[in-house]
């Protein structure tokens, strides 16, 4: 049972983003267990980051089973704050698809491996149900249909409240959402794609879909891995994840190019002339979008999160704005 005091004021800033046709509601700014939380942070500095982020309206924390090193430590550390926070105010989430364990069972989107994981990922959290339970990728040795029946599974069983998809492109996604409605299973009630203003695709696919079919969209990396913030303006930082190569899928210091640092740079001119740092202009030009359910952010210090909350006091660009943004990130809008 939650025994600590929180922010009385907690739900007064805070937007809230109905996910797509559903009755739920995510806060604007998620917080995810990716890179900077899980082994990476002790368990003290962890509370710290996840209480401030409560504290601030953030009521979603989202997770997958290989989050952390070891896989599974991310959902085994917020397992040990968990009792501390009100579980009925928070949306949790996690996700399975990744390589957890050996042998011909330990990844992919097969029914013995989806539900597995969901059920070992309950046990690390140490709840009985998860809000949002999502593929975490497509599986093209699977039949979809499995992947997805899984999925119908575990919310008939009330383990998950929503299915979800995530690095699903089109038209895997819309044959994905098509089928469950074909087969009155649950629906897709949320997208989580890789999103930020150097890398688009899903501009042309996913986006439209999930505005059509009705499922909210959240993205992950809206800072490139830190790439769109003020840590890379001078360089490599020693302490940065570039240097450390540290976390899942962190990111490459050769991807630091001189051209992207000259990129990085113009973009931060940018956001200056509108008053803010590079990182909250990065996410406030996803947020701008009415499509956008939510962003998920990382964070490795509870400053860090407050910083990314001052997004919301702007989110409306000029033309002029989006034409330069365009322009610096090499991006041609379709005609």
């Amino acid at each position: 049972m939650a025994n600590a005091v929180y922010s009385a004021s907690r739900y007064e800033r805070m937007h809230y983003r109905r996910c797509g046709h559903s009755g739920l509601l995510l806060p604007a700014i998620s917080l995810g267990g990716w890179q900077a939380i899980g082994s990476y942070r002790d368990d003290a500095e962890s509370k710290r980051i996840f209480f401030t982020a409560f504290d601030h309206g953030i009521t979603h924390f989202d997770f997958a089973n290989n989050y952390g090193h070891p896989g599974g430590a991310s959902e085994e550390l917020f397992g040990r704050i968990l009792p501390e926070l009100p579980r009925d105010e928070l949306v949790l989430s996690t996700k399975a698809g990744y390589r957890m364990w050996p042998g011909p069972y330990g990844d992919g989107g097969g029914r013995k491996y989806l539900i597995a994981s969901c059920e070992q990922s309950l046990k690390r959290l140490g709840v009985s149900y998860v809000d949002i339970f999502y593929s975490h990728r497509v599986d093209a040795a699977t039949p979809l249909e499995e992947t997805l029946g899984a999925l119908e599974t575990l919310v008939r069983q009330g383990k998950a409240l929503y299915a979800g998809l995530s690095n699903y492109p089109d038209p895997r996604f819309s044959e994905a959402v098509g089928l469950m409605r074909q087969r009155s299973w649950a629906p897709i009630t949320i997208h989580q794609p890789r999103y930020h203003l150097l890398e688009r695709t899903i501009e042309q696919t996913v986006l439209p879909t999930a505005a059509r079919e009705g499922v909210g969209v959240i993205a992950f990396s809206p800072l490139a891995q830190g790439v769109l913030s003020d840590r890379y303006l001078h360089g490599i930082p020693a302490d940065s994840r570039a240097a450390s190569n540290v976390g899942n899928g962190a990111i490459d210091a050769n991807r630091i190019t001189a051209e992207r640092l000259v990129q990085i740079r113009a973009l931060h001119a940018v956001a200056q002339r509108r008053g803010q740092s590079l990182a909250q202009m990065a996410l406030a030009w996803i947020l701008r979008d009415p499509r956008i359910t939510s962003v998920v952010t990382g964070a490795s210090r509870p400053e860090q999160i407050i910083d990314s909350l001052a997004c919301l006091n702007n989110l409306v660009f000029s033309a002029e704005e989006l034409a330069a943004i365009d322009r610096i990130s090499g991006y041609a809008p379709a005609a």
